[in-house]
């Protein structure tokens, strides 16, 4: 019999709030964390503009070494990690560090390592490489950085499908406890590849926005969307055993019922265009939480303001909803924050957790032009307060990868 697993902490990163207070309440505010690259010179670039994290410093966090020993996507990991395991009150003293796993990805791991180090050994020779680079630039290291920072010394895994990596990540964790392979597990994803060669390339794949309006640039499923914005950041959320919560009277926002992941099998960047892989992502997290389409209230959708992506999500949502796609909410986080890759899952789980327990749903920022093929309701103008019982987080990722969490109300 497999347990139920329920979400007791959260941490977040993100460009509109260093933690998951801050980020919620940018949200409820339409505040658009899109602005000017400020990272690089951006001269020679069609795309000028990104999502990054503002006012970051990781010694505010660690000490100056243990935060000159990570890359920055690691930094956000360990810092969100943190703020998840503060929230669910995790007391490592008091748990048989065995049990305590991580599920934490990185779609790319740290491009900056490789920029900077490349440059040296372009200029200066082999023997100039730092001697850390592999372990500063692989992306299992946001894992194993958590890992030794809190101690925790159950399964601890990578996974790493492009922009579905936090959802899979949380996922895969839910597995682990629902198994009994471990009881709690910090899991989620994190992402920092605002750098030259990460908005070139995906510059030259034609995938994100060239707009130089910020309001305008990240709006899923408006008429007049041409690419994402690049973010950054890091969304952790906390995972137990249902038992394993109630036996130290853990506070618990809400049930973590239903996983549901499939592959387009079909392009490498485009979605399946009849939608059948996202909509069997979703049809298998709502049977695996032994559910039914007319249950769903919200549904967070992937929502990355490409032509494709919008328009493939909305025929996948009404062919897993049925006539039931015209009665839910959905809208797209990415509207405010952009696209932060490996970490957008998380991020997008914890808006999931936090409609839930505030009974809101947030706008689709900038979506004024309707499009009328895509024609749901994507929570246009205002935020909407309402009863959320029962929300899905859609990811979908680069290499046709689709996932699906289904969380609802905890109870008892």
């Amino acid at each position: 019999m497999s347990r139920r697993v329920v979400v007791t902490g959260l941490g977040a990163i993100t460009p509109i709030g260093n933690n998951v207070e801050e980020f919620w309440n940018g949200l409820k505010e339409k505040k658009v964390g899109i602005g000017p690259i400020t990272y690089f010179d951006t001269a020679e670039y069609k795309v000028r503009l990104a999502a990054q994290v503002k006012d970051f410093d990781p010694k505010k966090y660690m000490d100056p070494k243990t935060a000159k020993r990570m890359e920055q996507f690691c930094q956000f990991a360990v810092i969100a990690a943190k703020e998840a395991l503060e929230d669910a009150g995790i007391d490592m003293a008091n748990e048989d560090p065995f049990r305590v796993g991580v599920s934490v990805g990185s779609g790319i791991g740290s491009l900056q390592s490789i920029e900077r180090e490349y440059k040296k050994l372009l200029d200066k020779g082999p023997g100039r490489v730092n001697p850390l680079l592999v372990p500063l630039m692989i992306c299992n290291m946001a894992a194993g950085n958590v890992s030794i920072q809190f101690g925790l010394k159950g399964k601890c895994i990578n996974v790493v499908t492009a922009c579905a990596t936090g959802t899979h990540s949380i996922g895969e964790a839910f597995r682990s406890i629902q198994y009994g392979e471990a009881d709690v597990m910090v899991a989620g994803g994190t992402e920092a590849s605002i750098t030259p060669i990460g908005v070139a390339g995906f510059t030259a794949l034609t995938a994100l926005s060239t707009s130089e309006d910020p309001m305008r640039a990240s709006i899923p499923f408006d008429a007049e969307r041409n690419g994402f914005v690049m973010g950054e950041g890091a969304g952790i959320v906390v995972l137990e055993s249902l038992e394993h919560a109630q036996a130290r009277g853990a506070k618990i926002y809400a049930e973590l019922a239903g996983y549901g992941a499939t592959c387009d099998a079909y392009h490498i960047t485009s979605p399946a265009e009849d939608g059948s892989g996202a909509a069997k992502a979703m049809e298998l997290a709502i049977a695996d939480a032994g559910m039914k389409p007319e249950d769903v209230d919200y549904i967070n959708a992937h929502g990355t303001s490409t032509h494709h992506n919008d328009l493939f999500e909305t025929k996948a949502i009404k062919l897993a909803l049925g006539d039931h796609a015209r009665k839910v909410k959905v809208n797209s986080t990415k509207s405010m924050i952009g696209h932060l890759l490996g970490a957008a899952g998380g991020v997008e789980f914890i808006t999931c957790v936090k409609s839930i327990e505030e009974g809101f749903v947030h706008a689709t920022a900038g979506l004024t032009v309707n499009d009328p093929e895509c024609d749901l309701d994507y929570v246009k103008g205002e935020g909407v307060a309402m009863e959320v019982d029962c929300a899905i987080s859609n990811s979908l990722g680069f290499g046709g990868h689709n996932a699906t969490l289904l969380v609802k109300k905890f109870q008892g």
